[in-house]
């Protein structure tokens, strides 16, 4: 067998290998095995990619070469690897980004335990991207609950406990609804692999069994979409994004949600598949609730006062984008919705990454007020601010304006003007009250603080200036990729294109 084809499996079990090991190392010795584990994962989720894109197509790894139901199912295309390649990447850069404070914000003897959680988390992340199975599906979502819950709470204040039990509180009640759809979709089936499962809802279509398998697929998808912060269960987001510390941050907000979205991906299309979920009500739900999200998240964000907070809420209006994709269907659809979690999550995580270094060279405070000036004075942070600023309001050359043109184009394609209009209304007025509230920042950060304040702001940044040469990289990094999504857009989708007709 091709040694890439054990690639997926490698990614899992090297990740759940590393987190028993640096809970024996040092914290240092446990941040430089864990980045550089995280750098062969990328590496083996590249080869996964080139392979599958130069083959044309995707490859099955039965573990232990058991058949089900005794055996479990690894399953690779070219968006499985663009999506484990992505996240690794991701999850990199939010480690060496937030460097500087996690060693602030984390005590040194439990260092090793945080990349420990990193580890097991990664584990999770890879896991719902290769496996074929709902039920190892429901296996991992719970360990990246868990293993988010403990990078939260890792930040030891009394804001991060309450936000660590209510991340625990929303997250288990979307496992609980997730296994119970689980066990439905069984009883319907017969099936916990996704390809022999999506032939078992086919024949219960054409027997008039719609009903059943219309509630079974809506509670798995209302288990993951509270789990992800689809509208209306996004209140969570604010208190957990910005309590924890800024790797931790980064990572849940860019990645760990987009797990669990490409996850319910998998479910509506491999699954139910693409016929079956046009026939269903629940695409309908998913394309108003996505609206909604948009427009909720969007006017949240716009009345919060501190910077943390508004990013967070605009991490809610972007999920909606995500259902919004969803719920439209279709390959233009499904293709929108998969450029979007690739978008989010490097725009996402460069916002998370730099607004703790505009607040420290501002006295700590992450209010609007107190961060007058600070982008002259962090001067780095200030260009990578406004670069995810500029890509969140959606200007050309940006991933944001890619994602935002692919989702017009959808809409205007579709023929239809119950999606097209909405979807060219939300698009313009999520697009105003985007510019409205991240340029207003941009403008705030190079401003002049008010007289009389901040007169030893800049020399109190001097003096504690950290060491940002691993921010620096980190952020160039994923600067490069959100440039990359946007100019290289065409290319990108038709890479996304060709995984969907490996999905299957």
């Amino acid at each position: 067998m091709n040694l890439i084809f054990h690639f997926p499996v490698l990614t899992i079990l090297l990740s759940l290998l590393s987190s028993v090991i640096c809970t024996l190392l040092k914290a240092k010795t446990a941040r430089i095995w864990t980045m550089a584990v995280e750098t062969l994962l990328l590496g083996m989720c590249a080869a996964v990619l080139v392979h599958t894109l130069q083959t044309g197509e995707a490859f099955t790894y039965v573990l232990g070469e058991f058949p089900a139901p005794w055996g479990n199912e690894l399953r690779a295309g070219a968006l499985e690897g663009l999506m484990g390649f992505v996240f690794s990447a991701v999850l990199l850069c939010s480690l060496g980004g937030g460097l500087t404070y996690s060693r602030i914000d984390v005590e040194e003897s439990k260092g090793n335990l945080f990349y420990a959680l990193v580890n097991l988390a990664g584990a999770a992340l890879m896991a719902l991207v290769w496996t074929n199975d709902v039920f190892t599906g429901y296996v991992f979502l719970e360990i990246l609950t868990l293993s988010s819950c403990g990078l939260i709470a890792v930040r030891e204040m009394g804001r991060t406990t309450l936000a660590a039990v209510r991340y625990m509180i929303m997250n288990l009640l979307g496992s609980g609804l997730f296994l119970l759809g689980v066990v439905m979709m069984y009883s319907l089936t017969g099936h916990l692999l996704m390809i022999p499962m999506r032939g078992a809802v086919q024949e219960i279509m054409r027997e008039g069994g719609r009903t059943p398998l219309t509630f079974a697929l809506t509670i798995l998808t209302i288990g993951l979409g509270i789990k992800s912060g689809m509208f209306p269960a996004y209140f969570w987001m604010p208190d957990t994004y910005g309590s924890a510390t800024p790797a931790a941050a980064s990572i849940l907000s860019s990645v760990v949600s987009k797990g669990y979205l490409f996850l319910l991906f998998k479910i509506l299309y491999r699954v139910a598949g693409e016929t079956v979920f046009r026939q269903l009500p629940l695409r309908w739900v998913l394309f108003l609730l996505g609206l909604m999200g948009i427009a909720a998240g969007s006017v949240s964000a716009l009345r919060s006062k501190n910077i943390n907070r508004m990013t967070a809420y605009s991490s809610a209006a972007q999920i909606g984008y995500v259902y919004l994709g969803l719920g439209l269907g279709g390959e233009a659809g499904f293709t929108a919705a998969m450029f979007q979690i690739l978008a989010h999550a490097v725009t996402k995580s460069l916002l998370f990454l730099t607004t703790p270094r505009l607040a420290s060279s501002s006295g700590d405070s992450l209010l609007f007020g107190r961060l007058r000036g600070s982008g002259k004075r962090a001067r780095f942070a200030g260009v990578c601010f406004t670069a995810a600023a500029l890509s969140m309001v959606g200007i050309p050359f940006f991933a944001g304006f890619s994602v935002k043109l692919h989702y017009a184009v959808s809409a205007v394609s579709s023929g239809n003007p119950l999606l097209m209009f909405p979807i060219l209304i939300i698009l313009g007025l999520s697009s105003v009250l985007n510019a409205t509230y991240y340029l207003r920042t941009v403008v705030t950060i190079y401003s002049d603080p008010w007289p009389g304040e901040q007169p030893d702001a800049g020399k109190r940044w001097k003096e504690r200036r950290p060491f940002f040469a691993a921010y620096a990289v980190s952020a160039g990094v994923l600067m490069t990729g959100n440039l990359a999504l946007g100019l290289a857009a065409p290319q990108i989708a038709e890479i996304i294109r060709r995984g969907l007709n490996m999905f299957g």
